[in-house]
């Protein structure tokens, strides 16, 4: 998963990585929201947290699950031994690497990084029919549409 600065995407593990797109794993999508850009959310009236779920208001109250999560933005010192630059890491895994976090920096052992905190929401995905047409039919778009069309 990659993120740009203003910019949501979701891209395949076993795909090759490229810019822009949406990532579906098995039957999954998975998407990272900067907290910045959830705050704005909230104050617009437009998506809230609530409880551990994002909940999207203009889809109805549409809630989807999220977990706490970083985007590792640029290594600010030491080696990137791990390829962590340009991945997103929730605090389980974070935890697993023996990594702390303190703000908008992760420490990994010696190694001092630029993170973005937000959270990761994964959807379940419906499948779509061969040359169908691409109409929000599921959760899933249908916050992907949100996200892409009326809130970026």
């Amino acid at each position: 998963m990659r993120m740009e600065r203003g910019r949501f995407n979701r891209i395949p593990r076993t795909a090759p990585r490229a810019r822009g797109g949406w990532c579906k794993l098995a039957g999954v999508t998975k998407l990272f929201l900067p907290q910045a850009q959830l705050e704005e959310w909230a104050l617009a009236d437009k998506a809230d947290l609530r409880e551990g779920k994002l909940v999207v208001m203009a889809e109805g109250g549409v809630s989807f699950p999220v977990t706490p999560a970083v985007h590792f933005v640029q290594l600010v010192s030491g080696e990137d031994s791990q390829g962590l630059v340009a991945r997103v890491k929730t605090e389980e895994q974070l935890a697993r690497l023996g990594a702390e976090q303190m703000a908008d920096s992760v420490l990994v052992g010696d190694n001092a990084y630029e993170v973005v905190p937000g959270y990761v929401t994964e959807v379940a995905s419906a499948p779509r029919p061969e040359g169908g047409a691409k109409k929000p039919d599921s959760e899933a778009d249908l916050l992907a549409a949100f996200i892409l069309n009326k809130m970026g």
